[in-house]
């Protein structure tokens, strides 16, 4: 043990190399100092918050602003997908691209404010990020205040109409059609102003907590800092799960007898949004009150070691004297991407992230379709295992990084193990996947009487029923139906709530039971049970491809932080946030949400021929696609940490003198 924490060889080598050890110059030293001012707004400075002026004080305002940051974004908006389709008439491409929009506004912005804002004030960055978030969250939500009441479908006969009785009669007009998909870019507006707030948390907010602690603490104030993030998407995913319990406009209308399992039910997504709106801008005050450096900063970077990636070349000699000017941009840009450990590894964490944040905003959707659970239930269940084992995997990762004293490459070497059982685990899904219930006119014929895709057949033809109308039930020879009309039912009886249709033409005889005298009906309101029994298996498979993935993650950060100079920490990770958005998480959401459309066989379509959200999907198409999305991601990311635990070298002792007359050259000409 040493200053109170415990030794690391991944950030001290296990060899006496003192040469290597960082040295401050006495302008760097004299400036530190005079910024390590108190905890405070100018001359306010009250006693009780310098308790706060230290690096656990500010890891726990990093942490909530984290933790907020995941609840809206990793959270809520995931949970929502569902929900926001089927309101605002998308499809899962468009709605993937509202989640891609939070990566956009973060690639755009990451270089930038990650290069400039490394000599800035960066808990000032912080107070930018709280205000710019909660911005973004409001703007969220406003689609429901100002798109009026949800209608949930027109109130029509939904039983077969005998032939010559007055029904409504539709016609197609343009200006009928619905504007609601113009919603779209809200979301998306909305979505680039939190990924604005977002882009300072994880470059600046990361790179001021390896400044202000020794190296061998860093690894666990950075792996707690993301490990708390975490509880975000927990608390998005339980709590807004639970809050789609709630009808959207909160009263559901008297004329509607409606229920959750109705596919007309949409839950009140908006309210937590606006609660968020609130509580992350109340985290503006904390941020604005940090002083530029936290005190013993000068102290602690004094004391540090070098890791730098060393191979012999031009670049990392450039490296030493970069100086302060915006002409400076394009050489520290260039001298990273010279880096082959830093881009390796960058390269394999975004193909990492494609997937992870695929399945962050489709797993509700997946499983509410694979298994035939409500969206509520499935969004609940879903955070239930994701965040979870997110959690448990960079907490494990942390421990054995720590307790076996690993240094850079040996990191390295472990992330190759965990890619590896990630890929194990995600061929397994491919074996536990659901078929097709059966469904009328979709998946099976009406009893032979009708053809494959057309809801359409002899025992219905005379209904007049429409298509724009879903309303699914499940008849008593455990067939799904598009609707009690496409069913043939021509009447039903309500008794303690519950709805039963009889008289039903299309409706086959029961496939369990002896005679038809078993059932007291023909048809009831709803999906019928899935016959697939893999989801307990699915989830347990599930729960440790996301530990081992995520185990990953922290020691992806500290082996960037460590392989790049120590100038361009902030800025190294800014590139990284750059290749990670343009290459896994922005094309992830979309590449699933085009995989997921892909398996559509049920469009819902008006009477105007618009096609809208997807109402029936393709099981096993949907999980072919998916996993292998996920096999071939898996494969690239073990081949780019292979290549860089081979191409890393670390510094050699005898490159201490030259990097301390570098620094203090440098200081002297500034």
């Amino acid at each position: 043990m040493r200053d109170g924490g415990m030794e690391n060889p991944a950030f001290e080598p296990p060899s006496p190399d003192t040469g290597r050890r960082r040295q401050v110059s006495p302008a760097e030293a004299g400036a530190s100092v005079t910024e390590e001012g108190p905890c405070g707004w100018g001359r306010c400075t009250p006693k009780a918050l310098q308790l706060c002026n230290n690096p656990e004080g500010y890891l726990a305002a990093y942490s909530l602003l984290a933790i907020f940051q995941g609840i809206v974004v990793n959270g809520l908006i995931n949970i929502s997908i569902s929900t926001i389709e089927k309101r605002y008439e998308l499809n899962s491409s468009s709605t993937g691209l509202i989640s891609a929009s939070y990566d956009i506004a973060f690639c755009i912005l990451s270089l930038f404010i990650s290069f400039f804002g490394e000599r800035g004030h960066k808990p000032k960055w912080l107070a930018f990020s709280a205000f710019m978030m909660g911005l973004g969250s409001l703007v969220f939500s406003l689609p429901h205040f100002s798109s009026g009441k949800y209608r949930y479908g027109t109130k029509l006969e939904e039983t077969c109409q005998i032939p010559g009785a007055s029904s409504a009669n539709f016609t197609c007009s343009a200006s009928t059609k619905s504007s609601l998909s113009n919603y779209l870019y809200v979301f998306i507006l909305g979505q680039l102003l939190l990924g604005v707030g977002g882009t300072p948390l994880y470059t600046l907010g990361t790179a001021f907590i390896d400044d202000s602690v020794p190296k061998h603490k860093s690894s666990l104030y950075i792996g707690f800092g993301y490990a708390m993030s975490l509880l975000g998407p927990a608390v998005g995913y339980v709590l807004g799960g639970q809050i789609l319990n709630i009808y959207i406009d909160i009263q559901i209308p008297e004329s509607a007898m409606m229920h959750q399992d109705d596919p007309r039910w949409l839950g009140a997504w908006w309210i937590p949004f606006l609660a968020c709106f609130f509580l992350i801008w109340l985290l503006i005050i904390p941020f604005s009150c940090f002083p530029k450096h936290l005190p013993g900063t000068a102290k602690i970077q004094s004391e540090k070691v070098s890791e730098t990636h060393n191979d012999g070349s031009e670049w990392l000699v450039e490296a030493k004297n970069i100086g302060k000017n915006i002409k400076d941009f394009p050489v520290a840009l260039l001298i990273l991407l010279k880096n082959p450990v830093l881009m390796s590894l960058i390269l394999a964490s975004s193909s990492e992230s494609l997937v992870a944040t695929g399945f962050a905003t489709f797993l509700p959707k997946f499983i509410e379709n694979q298994f035939g659970k409500t969206p509520s239930f499935s969004a609940t269940l879903g955070g239930l295992v994701l965040i979870p084992a997110a959690a448990l995997g960079q907490i494990i990762s942390g421990v054995l990084v720590s307790q076996c004293k690993m240094d850079c490459k040996s990191i390295i070497k472990f992330m190759i193990g965990t890619c590896s059982a990630g890929l194990l685990l995600h061929i397994v899904f491919l074996f536990i996947k659901c078929g097709n219930e059966p469904f009328a006119g979709v998946s099976e014929a009406y009893n032979g009487t009708g053809t494959l895709y057309n809801l359409t057949a002899p025992c219905n033809a005379n209904c007049q029923c429409l298509l724009s109308m879903y309303y699914p039930v499940c008849g008593r020879d455990e067939v799904r139906y598009f609707s009690p009309c496409f069913a043939g039912c021509t009447s039903h009886l309500v008794d303690n709530m519950k709805k039963t249709y009889h008289n039903c033409s299309c409706i086959g005889i029961p496939k369990r039971g002896n005679s038809s005298e078993d059932f007291l009906y023909e048809a009831v309101p709803g999906k019928c049970p899935t016959q697939c029994k893999f989801l307990p298996l699915f989830l347990t498979t599930f729960f440790f491809a996301v530990v081992f993935t995520f185990m990953a993650v922290t020691p992806t950060t500290v082996a960037i932080l460590r392989c790049v100079p120590d100038k361009q920490r902030s800025f190294a990770l800014g590139v990284q946030s750059v290749f990670l958005r343009l290459l896994g998480t922005i094309p992830g959401p979309i590449l699933f949400g085009v995989a997921i459309d892909n398996s559509c066989i049920l469009w819902d379509i008006d009477e105007c021929k618009t096609k809208g959200a997807c109402w029936v999907y393709d099981n096993e198409r949907m999980a072919y696609m998916l996993m292998g999305i996920s096999a071939a991601c898996k494969v690239i990311t073990i081949v780019f940490v292979v290549m860089a635990a081979c191409l890393y070298k670390p510094p050699p002792a005898s490159a201490a003198l030259p990097e301390k007359h570098a620094e203090m050259e440098s200081a002297v000409h500034t």
